[in-house]
């Protein structure tokens, strides 16, 4: 994480992390799979081990996609009263498919942000 990061130009870390491509070349790929980070960039060979993106992008997914889902639910439960079939039939796959993909990019969002602040995890100075 430390390498001479003036080989690589800069990279946007929202555009890089909203379309998955590592914090330091903007090149190669963070994911391995949906949501598994690679051990490392497979252009550059960055070490993905600094990266622990941990509940900071579900928190938000629940938020937003939570507004989104109720507030449409609500919206069309009040204008149109359709069964309660139809409902489970829009909103639960909807939510679904929203959720994961908007996990994957705020995932990636907050990855190629702690690369780009050097984030770490906190340590106590002891002495």
């Amino acid at each position: 994480m430390n390498d001479d990061k003036a080989l690589y130009p800069p990279v946007d870390p929202i555009v890089a992390g909203i379309k998955g491509l590592c914090p330091r070349c903007g090149q190669g790929h963070v994911f391995d799979g949906f949501l598994k980070v690679r051990p490392a960039c497979e252009n550059c060979e960055l070490d993905y081990r600094f990266a622990d993106s941990g509940d900071g992008p579900v928190v938000f997914v629940i938020l937003i996609v939570g507004f989104i889902v109720v507030g449409a639910a609500l919206w069309m439960e009040v204008n149109l009263n359709p069964p309660l079939w139809l409902h489970f039939l829009l909103w639960i796959p909807l939510a679904t498919v929203f959720s994961l993909v908007l996990t994957r990019m705020l995932k990636g969002v907050l990855i190629n942000l702690q690369y780009r602040n050097n984030a770490r995890s906190g340590e106590i100075d002891r002495g």
